[in-house]
């Protein structure tokens, strides 16, 4: 337990997780002024892309941040022009997008670099830097919290500003309208459309962020499809995160722990008592969540939970007797890897309900005549 338990899971949680709240504060923006954003995953993928290609030319990783950003506004753009423009359907959208960037990257990899699954290596020098690259001789006697880097102290720093943005200042009080109620907004005088490019192209510039630092912060190449689904569980987290700023943070936080997780566990052994807690609780979760939302117990609380802990003491007993006499046992592979994408899905399925979107998500707004 304590091979799994280490300050260094911390601080990959922070790694992990930083690329997350970058692509969740861009879907706020979008979400908030009320056009739907599936296209995360593929914003991601632009920018990371994009980010590794210009680095690699141009030697420097600040042109190569900048770079994803202009990429992943102008996808951005693409989206809001269909959706707001045309009014095309914001899902199907945001879905085309993603499936474009799934393989148009390695089409332009093998024109630009003959090499149709990666980039060429980046050399170390021309990555984003960490705090102590950034800063020589800064905090010498805490290298653990200095080789954080500087995109994650940016993702926080950019956390606090768009909640000051969006409940301290005029902008922010017109996009939480236009998202709320456009056609109030627009008698009020606020050009809602205009509001709503603004939230969907900040969404992609700050998602292109998020793709910038997977390939020349935490990676030093490009790999087809090296967003690995982060753009959805952004999605996930935003929604469990209720579409406020903080509160999205800490749900990234959760997913990125469930990732570094994944990684902490792969080779190490587990113990027993604590592989046998963890399955009952997780049974009674799961037991309680079917129960409570099936109503099949006539919502009586007391019934669901007893039902609930039955189930799992049945289950600890079944698991108990599988893995008496065992001290430890190595978990397969497959079943780590899962992690993540198991906490995402329950999130959706226990909280998606309790979550209360904008008002005007998904519709398209025509000006009255």
């Amino acid at each position: 337990m304590r091979q799994i338990l280490t300050l260094a899971l911390v601080f990959s949680t922070i790694r992990l997780a930083t690329p997350l709240v970058l692509a969740a504060l861009g879907g706020l923006y979008s979400e908030r002024s009320g056009v739907i954003n599936i296209a995360l995953e593929g914003l991601l993928l632009a920018g990371a892309f994009t980010a590794a290609s210009v680095t690699y030319y141009a030697h420097s990783p600040w042109v190569g941040l900048g770079a994803a950003m202009i990429a992943g506004a102008l996808v951005a753009y693409i989206l809001a022009l269909a959706c707001i423009r045309f009014r095309a359907d914001q899902v199907v959208t945001g879905t085309g997008i993603n499936i474009l960037f799934i393989g148009l990257p390695a089409v332009l990899s093998g024109a630009l670099f003959l090499s149709s699954g990666s980039t060429p290596q980046i050399p170390k020098e021309n990555l984003l830097p960490t705090l102590s690259g950034l800063l020589p001789g800064f905090m010498p006697h805490w290298r653990i919290l200095t080789e954080v880097s500087v995109m994650s102290l940016l993702a926080l720093i950019l956390v606090l500003f768009t909640r000051y943005v969006l409940y301290r200042t005029p902008f922010g009080l017109r996009l939480r309208a236009v998202g709320e109620n456009p056609e109030a907004a627009d008698a009020a005088g606020v050009g809602v459309n205009r509001i709503r490019y603004v939230g969907v192209v900040l969404s992609g510039a700050l998602a292109g962020i998020g793709g910038a630092y997977l390939s020349i912060g935490q990676s030093s190449l490009f790999t087809r499809n090296m967003a690995a689904g982060r753009g959805f569980i952004a999605l996930a987290a935003l929604i469990f995160g209720k579409w406020r700023p903080v509160q999205t943070m800490l749900a990234c936080l959760l997913f990125g722990f469930a990732d570094a997780l994944t990684i902490q566990l792969q080779g190490v052994p587990v113990s027993t008592v604590f592989l046998r807690i963890a399955i009952a609780v997780l049974i009674f979760l799961v037991i309680w969540f079917i129960a409570h939302q099936l109503s099949f117990l006539n919502r009586s609380r007391i019934i669901e939970l007893v039902s609930a802990a039955v189930v799992s003491v049945i289950m600890w007993r079944v698991v108990y007797a599988v893995t008496r006499g065992t001290q430890n046992v190595e978990i397969p592979v497959q079943f780590i890897q899962m992690i993540p994408y198991v906490v995402t899905i329950v999130v959706l399925a226990g909280f998606i309900g309790q979550s209360r979107a904008p008002r005007a998500l998904g519709t398209p707004y025509q000006k009255e005549r």
